[in-house]
């Protein structure tokens, strides 16, 4: 069955058997902390994303979209057609172009911080990008409906990974916390099998994690 916000905050009370005060109040960062788990070790095609954004003159930074998670590729659209940077280190890209002032058409790009990139050499003019990136979808706690993509298609995996958090949180016996996470690393497999092994299975060229269907 699909989970929504209501029903998903029910579930975790009925499995805990709990409705403590405290506890009620941390039901929405349970499920925050599940679905950030999630996303952090299964990566789907329905998490992907193209935006395009433009490089300013003489800046070397590149500011991320707020729901950035990870990025598959960064291009640069120059005369009608794509040039794509290739991922380096920071440390890299500096190395490249020790000095800013020196421009041209970026090559390279890297994590600066958590919600920037650095472009190597700096843009010598204003160019329009394209990002391929993962994006952290709205959680099913902030969406207007109650529903999220996790909640519907996902819902055993976000159910038991909320519930590992809550147990963690109740400092709950170790044999149901044990069960509870192994319950979930049962479902993300599922999705595992599904988002990486066989919707992959026909691509002519692999820009992610692959793994033989099962």
């Amino acid at each position: 069955m699909a989970y929504t916000y209501t029903t998903l905050k029910t579930a975790i009370q009925d499995y805990t058997q709990n409705s403590e005060t405290t506890f009620v109040s941390q039901l929405d960062r349970f499920i925050l902390n599940a679905e950030e788990r999630i996303l952090k070790e299964c990566q789907l095609d329905v998490f992907r994303r193209y935006v395009t954004g433009s490089a300013a003159t003489g800046n070397k930074f590149l500011t991320l979209p707020s729901d950035y998670l990870s990025s598959l590729s960064l291009s640069v659209i120059n005369s009608s057609s794509n040039e794509f940077l290739l991922y380096k280190h920071v440390t890299f890209v500096q190395d490249f172009t020790p000095n800013p002032s020196t421009t041209g058409t970026p090559k390279y790009y890297a994590d600066w911080d958590e919600t920037t990139f650095l472009m190597g050499p700096t843009p010598d003019a204003n160019y329009t990008v394209e990002l391929h990136y993962f994006y952290r979808p709205q959680s099913i706690t902030a969406s207007d409906d109650g529903t999220s993509w996790l909640g519907t298609n996902a819902e055993l995996a976000l159910m038991y990974a909320s519930l590992v958090e809550a147990y963690t949180f109740m400092k709950g016996e170790p044999e149901f916390l044990q069960l509870y996470n192994q319950r979930y690393m049962e479902a993300l497999q599922t999705m595992k099998n599904l988002g990486e092994g066989k919707n992959n299975s026909d691509q002519y060229r692999y820009d992610n994690i692959r793994r033989p269907p099962q």
